[in-house]
């Protein structure tokens, strides 16, 4: 009997031990459902001043407050956002309305690391898949950075910062004083307005999109705690390690988990012919998005696998996968490389995924 219960306990031991040594690769924590938000024409040219008091807009509806990147995991932020947007032939507006009672910038450097301050930034990926996206960062000074992903940095991409948006518009409107922790602010409001020349330079999308088309994008704010300190605000501190205390992310779509750069869970923005005012447009989840969604399981179990393994697997039963519509999913798999595919028989083409997190489409042969 003594001898049993050692071997219990040795077994039990063992698998605590094999518990703790399996990795996990990052993956979100909420069930996808990106936002989405309908994006009218402008009636004419916009002053990008950071007031938009135009009448398109007042038209324009504007996106439901931001929450926690996190979402539902964690308390909606203290402070409100919302984004506005509007386009043109010529460009992509967008208006942010950010609540703060603590105006505060720092950086006025070109193409620094503004997220060190409390920032406003832009993520977007034309085509949706995953791979060639911008990324536009803006403080209350008005200093911006703007850069180009060639893909997300889980999956080796680079962060290419030479890259510039030529002929970008930025307006920066302030209600308070900045940088004067003896009073008490309202807001701060950023306006943009982003030439499509530049936005497709590295998509299949058409720039400008046509009725019907549709953009992943999404928006975020870089909020730090701070304290005054000498006349000045300054992050606040951990008073052991003299460390700031880390920042908060106030998100339109949220992603589940701290990273910004998922582009699968941005936002959907539909572009309507229609000028903003004079009608409303729908959005409907399509098909294939949800074949991308199930496509992006397999990703990330796969992804997950290889941690554990040291290589990718054939074998769908090896993976949990999430397949709630019943797709046939299709896998191909080498120690290094994987590609799965799904056939959308409804549009006549299949979707494929592989192991750096590229998703494309191909023509269905009958």
């Amino acid at each position: 009997m003594r001898e049993f219960t050692l071997t219990c306990i040795m077994l039990i031991g063992m698998f605590t031990i094999l518990l703790a040594q399996n990795k996990t690769f990052p993956t979100p924590q909420i069930e996808f459902n990106p936002e989405y938000y309908i994006c009218y024409r402008a009636s004419e040219p916009l002053e990008i001043d950071g007031e938009f008091d135009e009448d398109d807009w007042q038209k324009a509806v504007r996106t439901k407050y931001f929450v926690d990147i996190e979402g539902s995991l964690k308390p909606r932020p203290r402070f409100w956002t919302y984004v506005k947007m509007l386009w043109d032939d010529y460009y992509l507006y967008i208006a942010a309305e950010i609540q703060e009672p603590h105006l505060w910038a720092t950086i006025e450097e070109r193409d620094a690391k503004i997220y060190e301050d409390n920032a406003f930034e832009v993520f977007i990926d034309p085509d949706g898949d995953t791979h060639e996206y911008y990324e536009l960062e803006i403080n209350a000074f008005g200093t911006f950075w703007d850069l180009f992903l060639t893909k997300p940095y889980r999956d080796g991409g680079r962060m290419i910062s030479a890259w510039d948006i030529y002929g970008l518009k930025t307006g920066i409107a302030m209600n308070g004083t900045i940088n004067d922790p003896s009073d008490i602010d309202s807001r701060w409001r950023v306006e943009l307005a982003i030439p499509w020349d530049v936005l497709g330079e590295a998509t299949t999308q058409q720039s400008p999109p046509q009725e019907g088309d549709f953009w992943r994008i999404n928006f975020f704010r870089v909020i730090w705690p701070l304290e005054p300190k000498g006349g000045k605000y300054d992050k606040f501190r951990n008073r052991q390690t003299g460390k700031p205390a880390p920042p908060l992310y106030a998100v339109w779509s949220p992603h589940g988990l701290i990273n910004a750069h998922y582009p699968e869970l941005w936002g959907y923005v539909f572009f309507s012919e229609l000028m903003a005012g004079e009608g409303v447009v729908d959005f409907e989840l399509p098909e294939s998005e949800k074949i991308k969604w199930t496509l992006r399981q397999v990703y990330y179990q796969e992804k997950e696998y290889f941690l554990n393994h040291n290589n990718y697997t054939a074998n769908i039963t090896d993976l949990a996968i999430k397949n709630q519509h019943n797709y046939q999913i299709q896998l191909e798999a080498t120690m290094s490389l994987f590609e799965s595919a799904i056939i959308d028989t409804s549009s006549g083409f299949t979707w494929h995924i592989r192991q750096d997190g590229l998703v494309w489409k191909s023509q269905n042969e009958y």
